[in-house]
């Protein structure tokens, strides 16, 4: 499922260097035996929940759930359990799990493993599987029309699928395209259990403003490569879907605007500047600095949510330097492997002798780091500056970070931002910071990715009003 493959991604890279494995105990024989439902979570962040039986012939069987990411019925290929062993290996996401039995037969002591990382994932037996709510997420019957459409990009051969919901009545109604950030990303910009676009634009739709929402290419209904598209490449299909707007029925051509999450934050200035018929932008977390610096200060953050002290995050920040010096002049990939490596060792000094062993080799940790980095996406974001671009941008913009976001600092990244648009003339933008949400505009403890599943909360009340509201004031002053 490729939800479940990218949430454990992002999991892995947030909290692998930092975490122990529990050392298995070696039990007796259990009192009972290992039939039944187990549930764990990674570090507190997802949600792991194993289903065990036996079938004909006394095999067991296991599937298994992630529920914080809408995932079931996983198949679990290779299941062996003797004495108070049990190992698990799930071949589709190259992962498996090994863990010891208590005595008691309640409890399972073990680790997940997964693209070169070796992670904690204790279980207790439970008689049921955890209810996951998510309160905001629509229910039909809708007060609005919803269409399946598809958009054709012809230049790229790449044609997108999508949702259109226009509101009820005659219309022509103003209408968003909304842009999903980084990653295979669906419609909905499903994530963690939650589809924070599906809530955004039931929101807006309800608010009298049409939303127009699509699978990225190459993924769910849509046709195309994403492995080798870069953001280049997406702002060309949002182009394709502003003029297919253009001329669909209902919609008001004159106020089409675009609301770009992450990336799409930065994918929504390439258009606007390309595209009259872009009457207005929103920001959602979108990048104002360059790729580079923008990942330098991510870093940083993130290492100080987990308690690390500034020299550390200091010499691991040099080390990330040289990495991104050699991605931007295009070094080859043996090169930035062996810089990769290096910057795997400092990360690695932190750790006491136990912790290095559980994280995993260096080897197969430099190749799980180094993959990404190669990729063209990567490279062109890398080396991209949104800041001239921003500066040509001529519709009114709203620019919104949540104060806890710690993947698009807010400070330095509402700052250039708005830098960029006062430099460009831009009298119509409005830069805001929402106190207390994080990067996915969910209202955060910490801010911290682990967070982000088990908030029930899948946008803010806060962050759709700034929105529906400052939408309908543009569309009401250009009429």
């Amino acid at each position: 499922m490729r939800s479940l493959d990218r949430s454990l991604r992002i999991a892995l890279v947030a909290i692998a260097l930092t975490s122990l494995v529990a050392k298995p105990t070696h039990a007796q024989a259990p009192a009972h035996g290992v039939e039944g439902i187990w549930q764990g979570s990674l570090q507190g962040m997802l949600r792991i929940v194993f289903h065990i039986e036996r079938g004909e012939g006394g095999r067991l069987r296991v599937t298994m759930d992630s529920p914080d990411q809408g995932a079931t019925g996983l198949a679990v290929d290779s299941v062996a359990f003797e004495g108070d062993s049990l190992h698990l290996v799930l071949p589709r996401l190259m992962a498996g799990y090994a863990g010891r039995i208590e005595a008691s037969g309640d409890s399972i002591n073990g680790a997940w493993r997964q693209g070169g990382y070796n992670l904690p994932l204790n279980l207790k037996r439970t008689d049921k599987t955890p209810e996951v709510r998510r309160p905001q997420e629509p229910k039909p019957p809708y007060p609005y029309a919803e269409d399946t459409v598809r958009v054709e990009n012809r230049a790229a051969g790449v044609s997108l699928a999508g949702t259109l919901t226009t509101p009820s009545g005659p219309g022509p109604f103003p209408c968003a395209v909304l842009i999903t950030g980084s990653g295979p990303e669906d419609r909905d910009e499903a994530i963690f259990g939650h589809r924070p676009f599906f809530v955004l634009a039931d929101h807006l739709t309800r608010h009298g403003i049409a939303v127009l929402r699509l699978d990225d290419r190459g993924v769910g209904a849509s046709r195309g490569r994403f492995r080798t598209a870069t953001s280049e490449d997406f702002a060309s299909d949002i182009l394709s879907a502003v003029s297919f707007l253009t001329t669909r029925p209902g919609i008001d051509r004159k106020h089409i605007g675009l609301i770009g999450h992450s990336e799409g934050g930065l994918i929504a200035p390439m258009v606007a500047t390309r595209s009259k018929d872009v009457a207005f932008i929103v920001l959602m977390a979108g990048p104002g600095i360059p790729g580079d610096s923008l990942l330098l200060l991510q870093g940083a953050a993130m290492r100080r949510l987990t308690g690390a002290n500034e020299e550390f995050i200091a010499r691991e920040s040099a080390a990330r330097r040289r990495v991104n010096a050699l991605i931007r002049a295009g070094a080859d990939s043996v090169t930035i492997m062996q810089a990769s490596r290096e910057l795997v060792t400092q990360q690695m000094s932190g750790l006491t002798d136990d912790e290095r062993r559980a994280v995993g080799d260096i080897d197969s940790l430099t190749i799980a780091a180094t993959r990404p980095l190669l990729s063209p996406w990567f490279r062109f974001f890398m080396g991209y500056d949104p800041a001239p671009t921003l500066r040509k941008v001529r519709c009114p913009v709203l620019a919104l970070n949540g104060s806890k976001d710690f993947q698009v600092p807010p400070q330095e990244d509402l700052a250039a931002i708005e830098a960029a648009l006062k430099a460009g003339g831009n009298r119509h933008s409005s830069v805001k910071q929402l106190p207390g949400l994080n990067h996915l505009f969910q209202t955060a403890a910490t801010g911290s990715i682990t967070e982000y599943g088990t908030i029930e909360e899948t946008i803010a009340p806060v962050a759709l009003d700034a929105m529906s509201d400052w939408i309908t004031a543009q569309v009401t002053a250009r009429r």
